[in-house]
């Protein structure tokens, strides 16, 4: 337990979780982190598009990069996570991050920048990005009380839209004004500041238990695996999330090709549509306390899956062409984006507080590693499928079969008993595997 987590009288209401210090402090550094992020990520298009001059498969390579240290560490580094202390984890990633980011305008100086060196960054980058993801997932637990885990992952998913849409906004006006060099610049100094955050954080964290004569990391490793998949809750709320995933990677990989070559849409309207987006998600976000009070978290994780399906079926169904009037096109676009968006705001928060409050601490790591790098294989092949299928298919098809497998993953959550889940019954009902 931490002093943030028990210190604060009024934090068990889950309204006022910014009330704890810990959390607060968390919470700004995260929404710092965010924010850098969406601004640099700006900053990398120019890079890549006007100084490396990469070819199209040169810039795959690149956003790969970004996925592959899941792929191959993911597990490795959940079940670290289990053993090492996370906030000085977390400290040291953002440092590290800054120094990455910071070393793009040196290279830049002394001419040394070329595609070999810019994916050296972009390895780095992802390597401690894994190792931040994967110590501030089961580190919120000890921040705030349990039964306010859903408003402290509800007010993070507030933050990160919000930095999602307008980050890139303010990253293009900087670029025009100072140039992509100083905005990874800019970038190194806001994780610098996330991490001077990060270290003030005060919480007790204890120390795994040694490991047992002829035990190794591969054994901690099959023992998350184990827990998650045979856990009553978790099972049930692990294969759902796989499959949305799976249908996520499909829409993502094609929604943008779809609007602006099927449909034709300027890319203004396209930028609008994605704004109305943001607005969703940070709607969602808002609601998704109270939605997972009135209902309980099962029925709300329910909730937002099934309003997922609304706007991709949508899309797939209506007899929208290149030649139907922009006027009609913005409108139903933006409103399909709202609606998802404004779905996963709802049940991230509600997903996330629910397998943080069940799983126990010495789980965590290895929970959420389990979850969080089967999802990152699905998506990394679902994207490939993607591409395939709209080949044979044609887009609406494809559109079509992403959200039958969005039906499927809310079906998985409807015929299970994580349905009936609620907010503060995990210590007595669900931290148990079957």
């Amino acid at each position: 337990m931490s002093e943030g987590a028990g210190g604060a009288s009024g934090a068990s209401r889950p309204g006022e979780v910014l009330r704890v210090p810990a959390f607060a402090l968390f919470w700004s550094a995260t929404t710092m982190r965010a924010f850098g992020s969406a601004v640099g990520g700006v900053a990398f298009q120019v890079l890549i598009v006007t100084v490396i001059d990469a070819t199209p498969v040169q810039i795959s390579i690149l956003s790969a990069l970004g996925v592959v240290p899941y792929l191959f560490l993911g597990l490795i580094i959940g079940a670290l996570m289990d053993r090492w202390r996370r906030q000085p984890t977390l400290v040291i990633t953002s440092i590290g991050r800054a120094l990455a980011l910071a070393s793009i305008p040196v290279l830049l100086l002394t001419n040394a920048l070329n595609f070999w060196s810019l994916a050296a960054v972009v390895l780095t980058l992802g390597v401690l990005t894994l190792f931040a993801d994967s110590a501030a997932q089961p580190f919120l637990p000890h921040l705030v009380p349990r039964q306010s885990l859903v408003a402290a992952n509800a007010r993070l998913g507030q933050s990160a839209t919000v930095a999602g849409t307008v980050g890139p906004a303010v990253g293009g006006a900087l670029v025009n004004l100072v140039g992509a060099p100083l905005l990874f610049v800019f970038e190194a100094v806001i994780l610098t500041g996330a991490a001077l955050l990060q270290s003030r954080i005060r919480v007790r964290e204890v120390r795994a238990d040694a490991r047992a004569p002829g035990r190794h990391i591969g054994h901690e490793i099959a023992d998350g695996m184990r827990y998650t998949y045979r856990h009553r809750m978790l099972r049930p709320l692990a294969l759902s999330v796989h499959l949305w995933f799976l249908a996520n990677s499909i829409v993502a990989t094609l929604f943008g090709v779809f609007v602006l070559r099927e449909l034709d849409v300027p890319e203004w309207a396209f930028g609008l549509i994605l704004a109305v987006g943001g607005i969703g998600g940070f709607l969602g976000a808002l609601l998704a306390t109270r939605v997972g009070s009135r209902i309980g978290a099962g029925r709300a994780i329910l909730l937002g899956r099934v309003v997922t399906v609304a706007p991709w079926l949508a899309l797939a169904l209506l007899p929208l062409t290149a030649a139907t009037s922009l006027a009609l096109l913005v409108p139903v676009l933006a409103a399909a984006q709202f609606l998802y968006a404004m779905s996963q705001g709802i049940e991230d928060a509600n997903e996330m507080g629910y397998r943080q409050a069940v799983a126990p601490d010495a789980m965590q790591g290895r929970m959420n590693a389990t979850i969080r790098t089967a999802n990152r294989v699905v998506f990394f092949f679902g994207a490939l499928l993607a591409g395939l299928l709209a080949t044979l298919l044609g887009y609406r098809v494809t559109i079509g079969i992403a959200a039958a497998v969005f039906a499927i993953a809310a079906l998985v959550i409807a015929l299970s008993p994580l349905r009936g889940a609620r907010h503060g019954d995990f210590h007595t009902v669900d931290n148990t595997p079957s």
